[in-house]
């Protein structure tokens, strides 16, 4: 007899779709010797993108035992002698680098391998607040000691749902479509989403009447709403949001009491747009905001690293305590007592880069900008191939790493998982369907992520565009 157990239905409930049935379909193929082309997933190095440089090489010597003291010994020597490294073709880090990595152990105090402070180290914190300064022209509107080092972006959302749903009453405005991790985590905690659906025809823009009408809805049924989370740039869209987008949500959020969840982690990754930060929208006013930023994205790509970050504004008192709101995320932090110190690490490197004027800065600028540019070569790319499928419509100014287009000419009686099945089967082209993420009802989209090579990419796109014109007027069954 087969022993059962209880669990928490929610996590039974809760479905997380970039890794679901099509990608799990891809791996039994790639075991069976099939070329796959993984378009479902922002997994960026996994798909060839190259680690940048100067991250690496200042991991390598803080994780390594000794290594900043042979590099200084190596650099002495290569300064004396210089025709002896010649030689061996023994290359010499800059002694920027050796300095930076020493500098950021020295103020470590605990090393790579000990626990930082929950919160993450203040020098760190202090790099971040000024990052966020000087990307939003504030004089010091960013407080060290309202912001907290997570394992990624995902980390810090999930912490976030914790606190604000106290129960099944509690309400959370997500974009539909949304990325998974927020309809996945609402169900775990318990808690109700509630949709909110952006123009998709105006690119995907927000008006006050999308937000009023989502919200009547929900307290209608009862319910509590108590945060809006914002995507921007988008992920499944890739659409960037504009000024008049941002206000609105602000204007909104304030109106209502609600606090904000601006997830931020595409940030850099702008293809035809300008990034607008909540902070700056908020500006002076008493909205509670949660600000998120990743390590994974962007163009330094480290997923595996988990590096984030979360800065709070405004936060409120905790209804019957004395606790302010940011002392009840400490305690959650203390639970984990910190986040990874790699991931610190990066994060601090991605808002201290390499100085103008560095050995290391040009090179960094360079791959920093091979990155992008290749990202923005292959969403022009393939956002030009939709023109060659009948009935393939894709909206947005184009951002994140993801196109997100409408597939308005489908069989009849087949949906866009089935489309996105048969692709795969096809082609080998592994995305995620539209139904994955929420849509409007009525329609259906899917999702690529644009990581694959320029060339693999290129390779690929021809063979889509005879399967799509196929599929969609193949004999209904």
């Amino acid at each position: 007899m087969t022993r059962t157990i209880p669990v928490n239905q929610n996590l039974v409930d809760m479905e997380y779709a970039v890794r679901g049935a099509i990608p799990r379909r891809a791996q039994e193929m790639q075991h069976e010797g099939r070329t796959i082309y993984s378009c479902n997933l922002g997994n960026p190095q996994a798909l060839g993108q190259k680690p940048i440089t100067f991250y690496r090489q200042v991991l390598a010597l803080l994780e390594g035992l000794g290594n900043i003291t042979r590099e200084r010994s190596l650099s002495r020597i290569a300064a004396a002698n210089p025709e002896l490294l010649n030689e061996s073709g023994v290359a010499t880090l800059a002694d920027y680098i050796i300095d930076y990595s020493a500098n950021f152990l020295e103020q470590c105090q605990t090393g790579m391998g000990g626990y930082t402070e929950s919160k993450g180290p203040l020098f760190i914190r202090t790099a971040i607040a000024h990052y966020i300064d000087l990307r939003d022209g504030e004089n010091k509107a960013s407080d060290p000691e309202q912001i907290f080092l997570t394992d990624g972006a995902s980390d810090a959302a999930k912490r976030i749902m914790e606190l604000l749903i106290t129960g099944p009453q509690d309400g959370v405005m997500i974009p539909i479509p949304q990325y998974p991790l927020y309809s996945a985590t609402v169900k775990r905690c318990g808690g109700v989403q509630v949709d909110y659906y952006p123009e998709e025809d105006n690119d995907w823009a927000l008006t006050p009447d999308i937000l009023e009408e989502a919200y009547r809805k929900a307290t209608t049924d009862g319910l509590q709403v108590k945060c809006i989370v914002v995507i921007n740039p988008g992920n499944p869209t890739g659409a960037i949001l504009d000024k008049p987008s941002i206000n609105g949500v602000v204007n909104f959020a304030e109106q209502h009491g609600l606090a904000i969840i601006a997830d931020e982690v595409y940030q850099d990754n702008l293809y035809g747009g300008t990034f607008i930060s909540m902070a700056s929208a908020v500006g002076g006013r008493d909205i509670p905001l949660f600000s998120l930023h990743s390590i994974s994205k962007g163009f330094a790509g480290e997923c595996g690293h988990r590096g984030g970050y979360m800065e709070l504004r405004n936060m409120p008192q905790v209804e019957g305590t004395d606790l302010n709101l940011a002392e009840v995320i400490l305690k959650q932090a203390s639970v984990s007592l910190c986040s990874n110190t790699v991931g610190q690490a990066i994060i601090y490197m991605l808002v201290n880069p390499p100085e103008k004027g560095s050995a290391p800065y040009d090179t960094y600028q360079d791959e920093k900008n091979a990155v992008l540019g290749e990202l923005e070569a292959k969403a022009a790319l393939i956002k030009e191939s939709f023109k060659q499928m009948e009935g393939m419509e894709c909206f947005g100014r184009t951002g994140a790493m993801y196109l997100f287009p409408r597939i308005n000419t489908l069989p009849p009686g087949i949906n866009d998982f089935d489309y996105c099945m048969a692709l795969l089967e096809e082609t080998g082209i592994c995305t995620v369907n539209g139904g994955g993420f929420g849509q409007l009802p009525g329609t259906s989209h899917m999702r690529i992520a644009f990581l694959p090579s320029l060339e693999t990419v290129t390779g690929f796109l021809p063979e889509w565009i005879r399967f799509h014109n196929r599929y969609v007027h193949r004999p209904q069954v």
